[in-house]
């Protein structure tokens, strides 16, 4: 048999099982709107967390046994998507995000959700509160820190002022790449982004596109948007701008800083079962005495409750008033997490949990 007759037998193998595939994915499909069917009728939630994090850990575990012959670091972003499309049967989920479409929100929305959702961006991320709020939006998904830049401190003010929790976080690679409808490279003549973006990239394009206009434009989603009519230019943006306009991308990751992530976070109406693998968000103030924040954050060290992160903000209450933003680790509904809370809210004037929540991997 020669390799000819070889391939043909292998392409007949593959579409077999393709045509597999599909009827099990119209079988799952059928068995989820039985589910939110069910859901509908007991005023259940539709998107749960908690349960399509256990369903990626238990299929990356489960492909271990396979040899891992298919990559696990896909497993999620497969099967986010079959979930994403199946959960669409049940109903229409809604996500509000900070706007427009392409930028590093939109690609984290995308990335917790999946692509079978309504996705509504907005202009402010107050905006993003409010659609949830008004209850036009289910979830919204709102920076809070970046690796470089810091924390959003306008995010944390917001959680505090308005009645959401924090359902889940993402955390993204902020990669720029290079990218066009023309593949090559030495056609460029013209590179359209954000100024703050061509800044982040000057490096790599007076190396190799020395002679090229750089044209600033409102934002890096504007940028692809025009990149994809003209054919010799390209658009320095996200990964999702290569997506959403049909570009190719030239180059990857053409930005100068090599460690640059930023922390999404995913808000509802309400907190998520525990996983076991989880994280709570908390705020709380300080009584005016000495050794005020020692003794206030003493019960987590007593009841063994790991600190990730403390932030501090002005409680714009009073003069040198403080708030402190707080993760830990564990769910509200683990008993020592519990009791270590309650034991904190007693000697704090103020405190509010910000949401229990899956930690993101």
């Amino acid at each position: 048999m020669d390799y000819r007759e070889q391939l043909q037998q292998l392409r007949i193998q593959i579409d077999q099982i393709d045509e597999e595939i599909l009827k099990l994915l119209n079988k799952r499909a059928e068995l989820a709107k039985k589910v939110g069917e069910i859901k509908k009728e007991h005023k259940l939630p539709i998107y749960v967390p908690s349960r399509e994090q256990a369903i990626f850990q238990r299929l990356e575990e489960l492909n271990k046994k396979y040899g891992e012959i298919f990559p696990t670091d896909y497993i999620k972003p497969v099967f986010r998507e079959i979930i994403s499309a199946c959960r669409s049967t049940e109903e229409s989920l809604k996500v509000a995000y900070l706007g427009p479409r392409a930028t590093f929100t939109h690609q984290a929305a995308i990335e917790h959700f999946g692509q079978a959702v309504e996705f509504i961006p907005v202009q402010t991320i107050k905006d993003v509160f409010e659609e949830i709020t008004k209850e036009k939006a289910d979830f919204g998904v709102v920076p809070v820190e970046n690796t470089i830049e810091g924390i959003v401190n306008y995010t944390l003010d917001l959680l505090v002022d308005y009645p959401l929790k924090i359902t889940g976080e993402v955390i993204l690679e902020i990669s720029l790449h290079l990218m066009g409808i023309n593949p090559n490279l030495n056609e460029i003549q013209r590179v359209y982004s954000h100024r703050h973006a061509l800044a982040e990239c000057r490096e790599w394009l007076m190396k190799n596109l020395s002679d090229a206009q750089l044209i600033e434009v409102e934002s890096t989603a504007k940028a692809a948007e025009m990149a994809k009519d003209d054919y010799e230019a390209a658009a320095v943006a996200s990964e999702a701008a290569a997506d959403i306009y049909g570009l190719h991308i030239i180059e990857r990751k053409i930005d100068k800083h090599t460690h640059n992530y930023t922390r999404f976070l995913i808000i509802g109406k309400e907190i998520s079962p525990p996983t076991g693998n989880d994280k709570t968000t908390f705020v709380f103030s300080l009584k005016n005495q000495v050794g005020a924040l020692y003794k206030t954050l003493e019960p987590l060290y007593k009841h063994g409750i790991n600190m990730t992160k403390i932030e501090s903000r002005p409680s714009k209450k009073e003069a040198w008033d403080y708030i402190f933003f707080t993760d830990i680790e564990g769910h509200i509904n683990d008993k020592k997490v519990k009791a270590a809370l309650d034991e904190l809210k007693e000697s704090s004037p103020f405190f509010k949990i910000l949401g229990s929540y899956p930690k993101a991997h």
